[in-house]
């Protein structure tokens, strides 16, 4: 099939939702898609390049007022560009992750043209509200009126799905959509498991404990709750806080860290490439994810998969994966008290962490890419069998308008 992926968030901005567009495009074209792949551009300029057989268009995009190295299409072109790319790659199927300009823009031509869409929701008013000054000082009108128009969007879609059944109950209760299909965002389980953590020395020397944390720095991943509860756990474990991800908050978080006198003890490594991702993994004896907007979260499953224990926030969709007293622990949103006491109950019984962490491992396994991938090749499939025959294409041109 000829697949035509898009995103309006991109591999730059590191966030769950680009990445699984990444690994999706690598998954479908290694299986012998033909795939084109579209989100904004990282500079603001449009280009088109190949990356490991899948054709990327980049398209033009500004960068978020109070938010410069986050950038986004604009209304005004994306409409034509994304037109024009569909009358050059005559795809069977389209499918979007989100429902703001790109996604929209894409869903709508898509429909125009005869063509099926899937849509995939990896939105929570929380992950967009706090980044736009008009809207933030009125979060809960502006979360309605958020869903409103995602419900207007996707309910144009063929297919509307979501990575956990509790991201697709949050559908559900939000909008009028109709029932979504809950798959997986994934991830190659194989890559994962060879990071597997090292073990300790025994013999004193080593280095204490560390803790890690994966994800965007903003106000939704609540890593100042994090920081506060590393600097509670006992000073006898000598244990390290690595901090890895990019974002807006990073200069009031290493404040607080130099605050609190945490100094050596927590490092912040910024964005960093997959391999750098996977060491990080492997150093690591705990995972910490406190956030509370998590559809899935991919980067708990990643340290799952690579077997490490888990301390998340008892909110959304984590405890979908960890399991209170199996794999991890579970706390409620704010308590930096019980945050610091189940680090410290892990990073303190070695024998605990192992146990915690083969049971990552086996919940893990229900989230291989293999899976992902053949139940969106299925929705494909189907939709492209029901479309009816389209309209003979116009001659399209090959440079597209800026």
């Amino acid at each position: 099939m000829k697949i035509l992926l898009a995103a309006d968030q991109y591999p730059e901005y590191i966030n769950g939702a680009a990445t699984f567009n990444s690994r999706l495009a690598a998954g479908l074209s290694a299986a012998g898609h033909t795939v084109d792949l579209l989100w904004p551009s990282a500079d603001g300029e449009h280009h088109t390049y190949l990356d490991h057989g899948v054709r990327v268009h980049r398209l033009s995009s500004i960068g978020l007022p109070g938010r410069p190295r986050m950038q986004v299409c604009t209304p005004r072109a994306t409409p034509r560009q994304v037109e024009q790319i569909l009358q050059i790659t005559r795809p069977d199927v389209v499918h979007v992750q989100s429902h703001l300009t790109l996604g929209r823009s894409l869903l709508r031509a898509a429909r125009a043209a005869g063509v099926p869409v899937v849509a995939t929701n990896h939105f929570m008013p929380e992950n967009l509200v706090p980044h736009i000054p008009v809207v933030r000082r009125f979060p809960d009108l502006a979360a309605r009126l958020a869903w409103r128009d995602l419900e207007r969007v996707f309910g144009e879609a063929d297919v509307v799905t979501a990575p956990t059944q509790r991201a697709v109950d949050l559908l559900a209760r939000s909008t009028g959509l109709p029932p979504a299909a809950v798959i997986s965002c994934g991830l190659d389980l194989a890559r994962f498991r060879a990071a597997t953590p090292a073990p300790a020395t025994g013999d004193g020397t080593a280095p204490g404990p560390t803790v890690l944390f994966v994800g965007r720095l903003e106000h939704e991943k609540h890593v100042d709750e994090l920081v506060a509860a590393f600097a509670r756990v006992p000073a006898s474990l000598r244990a390290r806080l690595e901090v890895v991800g990019m974002g807006s908050l990073r200069p009031q978080l290493e404040a607080q860290a130099r605050r609190l006198g945490l100094g050596a003890s927590v490092t912040f490594t910024g964005a960093v490439d997959d391999d750098a991702l996977l060491a990080a993994y492997r150093r690591a004896d705990l995972f910490v994810m406190p956030g509370t907007a998590e559809l899935q979260s991919l980067a708990t499953l990643e340290a799952m998969a690579t077997g490490l224990p888990v301390v998340a926030a008892d909110a959304m969709a984590l405890p979908h994966l960890v399991h209170d007293g199996q794999n991890g622990f579970l706390v409620q949103p704010g308590d930096v008290d019980a945050l610091a006491s189940r680090m410290t109950r892990v990073l303190a019984d070695p024998g605990l962490a192992d146990q915690l962490g083969r049971v990552s491992r086996v919940v893990a396994e229900g989230h291989d890419l293999a899976g992902t991938l053949a139940s969106f090749e299925a929705h494909y499939t189907r939709l492209v069998a029901g479309r009816r025959p389209a309209p003979a294409p116009a001659d399209a041109p090959l440079v597209l308008v800026p």
